[in-house]
């Protein structure tokens, strides 16, 4: 049986339309906040392609339904069997430069459809919408260069997946919005950042001077660390190799 949803979000960013433009209709503007890589046909008519396979497997190829610079754009891609995932950003300048972003996610999901994986699905339009926000505040006009989206063990134990977040933190109590943090994760610098987004237990985001961290535990319990980095100084081979050890270790019961 297939399920109606919708999911809707509104954000004001420290950024210009313009900006936030350019980060939401380009490739490489895409790529420095969102999962996988993303190229852009532009124009009515031209084509969002969303590439996942080195991570999940699966290329998302979208039509633009919508195309007006500065102010709208919206895909859509269609199934075979009538289901469908439509997607619109609003934007509307404000004073100061910056803007506010309404964002509308719906569809028709297939039979497979259960309550996680809306609330998954919800969890993570919220996370990267503040983390699309985070990207044109601190880091407006770079492209990143590291764009990581790793997948690791299932770990259904809340209290212990936020306790090792926190601990690769270098937090001993709660995570909170606007936390200085040292991310300490053996084989990397340890680097002083703060946290810019989260949502216990699903996610939270960390920025660093080089980009911006997320700890993430997703669709059934996945845990899933993401990296985009704007530095051209950082080996991305490994910070991929110590982040997939993290990820392997969060599966081994404590004694």
């Amino acid at each position: 049986m297939s399920h109606d949803f919708e999911i809707a979000d509104e954000i004001a960013m420290a950024a210009t339309p313009e900006q936030v433009w350019d980060a939401i209709a380009t490739g490489p503007g895409v790529d420095s906040w969102f999962m996988g890589r993303t190229e852009i046909a532009p124009g009515a008519g031209g084509t969002n392609s969303l590439d996942m396979t080195d991570a999940m497997g699966f290329v998302q190829k979208s039509t633009i339904t919508a195309w007006e610079p500065g102010k709208r754009l919206a895909f859509r891609e269609d199934s075979p069997d009538g289901t469908f995932t439509a997607f619109e950003y609003l934007l509307e300048g404000r004073d100061g430069g910056s803007t506010v972003l309404r964002f509308v996610h719906n569809g028709i999901l297939g039979g497979d459809w259960d309550a996680e994986y809306y609330d998954s699905m919800k969890a993570g339009d919220l996370m990267y919408l503040r983390q699309l926000a985070t990207y044109v505040k601190y880091f407006p006009g770079r492209y990143a260069t590291r764009n990581l989206f790793l997948l690791g063990p299932a770990v259904p134990d809340n209290e212990r997946v936020w306790s090792r977040f926190a601990a690769a933190l270098s937090l001993t109590g709660d995570i909170t919005q606007g936390a200085p943090v040292r991310l300490n994760v053996p084989g990397l610098p340890a680097t002083d950042g703060v946290v810019e987004f989260l949502s216990e237990p699903h996610f939270v985001g960390v920025r660093t001077p080089h980009g911006i961290h997320t700890l993430i535990k997703g669709y059934q319990d996945t845990l899933v660390v993401g990296y985009h980095g704007f530095s051209d100084d950082e080996d991305e081979k490994e910070i991929e190799s110590v982040w997939r050890s993290w990820l392997a270790s969060a599966a081994v019961t404590p004694a």
